[in-house]
């Protein structure tokens, strides 16, 4: 039978893109995933770095089940009371004047709509973004994705910019080391300039820059994007989607930040593995959106699902105080990431926040040359021993390793991931010394 599925799994489904496993899988319980032969793996990613909780939370299916005696769909315009409790929560949860959302599927759905408030509230359609960013696979949000997947669909929508994402150790404008002073920045608003077409609407930025290979923006560089949006009349929209709810070790980067956006956008965090996003903004950029004619129908905004599930999993990481477990998980992770990093010169770079942690391979520490071949292997030999981890391969970006386990991993499962690295890069640089000889 598991021999005639993966042949069906071949024969029958459409290859999306990215690395794909050849084992199908069967159950996911906390940070275990199973395949279908009963290999139990690691899951450092928390799904598509969405199950935040651990996969099958018991506050998650719960939830599920008590909708399945509620209601799992409704029409677009009737609102399901727990839809306003959850707008109720986020607006306790987020920044003060947050306070309007609109809760959609995905989150290149929420950044779309993001973008539309944006040129409504605005009235211009000019929409710049950071170099590595990834914000969706729509329309507009493709457009704004700088990290991979723009290649081969035709013209992009008019109107999509792009600066020097902030990255100290690898200056895309080969100016600094380590230590970032923000000229990326400046030249890129310069550069910004020159290209407008004279109707800025918005910038959009993810406060940790994680499909890019997880950089982490100086102090002070939001503030300086902020203001920079507000001269020139854009809207400053943030794409908290995998910062959002703990997983930096705040209830949101914004918070953490000192910086409020104007507009919100969440979604991997929010659905604790199912399917759930928001957009999410102040009073006055609603009013303005809505007397401009504002729509975004979808099949299923407003449903009341995952809604009663994005209720549960706020509840949980209050009760659970899993924001301070993200933080004292997040240290030991990083001190055991350090030890590693000791012990093999092929570790470049550790930086990150909280549970979120990137891992640059590199041939040569000074130089800092990227090892892509030894990202691949090293990739495939840790699920082969046990453990799932995300490589991001970009030949001007390096080969950065994304760690992201569930808020509710234990020390004992990231010894558990530690041993299967060093392994995993030990027989990964000895089989490429056999190969090269």
């Amino acid at each position: 039978m598991n021999a005639d599925l993966k042949a069906d799994a071949r024969d029958l489904l459409i290859r999306y893109g990215g690395d794909s496993f050849p084992e199908l899988f069967r159950t996911a319980k906390g940070c275990i995933v199973t395949d279908s032969d009963g290999r139990e793996i690691l899951d450092f990613t928390s799904g598509q770095m969405c199950a935040t909780l651990g996969h099958n939370h018991p506050a998650i299916t719960a939830a599920i089940r008590q909708s399945c005696d509620t209601a799992l769909h409704l029409f677009s315009g009737m609102i399901p009371e727990v839809v306003v409790r959850l707008a109720r929560t986020l607006a306790d949860w987020l920044p003060s004047n947050l306070t309007k959302s609109l809760f959609l599927s995905t989150g290149s759905e929420s950044n779309e709509a993001a973008l539309r408030l944006a040129k409504l509230a605005t009235g211009g359609y000019e929409i710049l973004a950071l170099g590595g960013s990834w914000h969706g696979t729509t329309g507009g949000s493709a457009a704004a994705t700088f990290a991979s997947d723009r290649r081969g669909y035709g013209p992009k929508v008019p109107g999509s910019h792009v600066i020097p994402e902030p990255n100290a150790y690898r200056c895309p404008i080969e100016h600094c080391r380590d230590v970032c002073d923000m000229s990326c920045l400046r030249v890129g608003l310069k550069m910004f300039d020159m290209a407008s077409d004279g109707a800025p609407a918005a910038v959009i930025a993810e406060p940790v820059i994680s499909a890019g290979g997880v950089i982490v923006p100086p102090v002070g560089y939001f503030d300086q994007l902020q203001g920079a949006a507000l001269e020139r009349g854009m809207l400053l929209i943030f794409d908290e989607a995998q910062t959002a709810f703990g997983r930096v070790g705040a209830t949101c980067s914004a918070t953490k930040l000192g910086v409020t956006p104007d507009v919100m956008t969440l979604s991997k965090t929010l659905g604790g593995g199912l399917p759930l996003a928001a957009t999410v903004t102040n009073p006055e950029i609603e009013e303005r959106a809505h007397d401009a004619g504002f729509s975004f129908y979808t099949s299923h905004v407003s449903d009341p699902l995952p809604a009663s599930v994005g209720v549960a999993v706020l509840q949980t990481i209050w009760q659970e105080d899993l924001i301070a477990r993200a933080v004292d998980m997040g240290d030991y992770l990083t001190a055991r990431l350090r030890e590693l990093q000791h012990c093999h010169e092929a570790i470049g770079d550790i930086r990150g926040e909280g549970l979120l942690i990137g891992v640059e391979l590199v041939k040569d520490r000074e130089t800092r040359q990227p090892f892509h071949a030894l990202g691949s292997v090293t990739t495939q030999r840790c699920f082969e021993l046990g453990l799932s981890m995300n490589i991001r391969r970009r030949p001007e970006r390096g080969a950065v390793w994304r760690i992201a386990p569930p808020l509710t991993v234990t020390t004992d499962e990231i010894d558990r991931a530690i041993t299967i690295l060093d392994q995993a890069l030990v027989e990964g640089i000895n089989e490429l010394c056999r190969n090269s000889r």
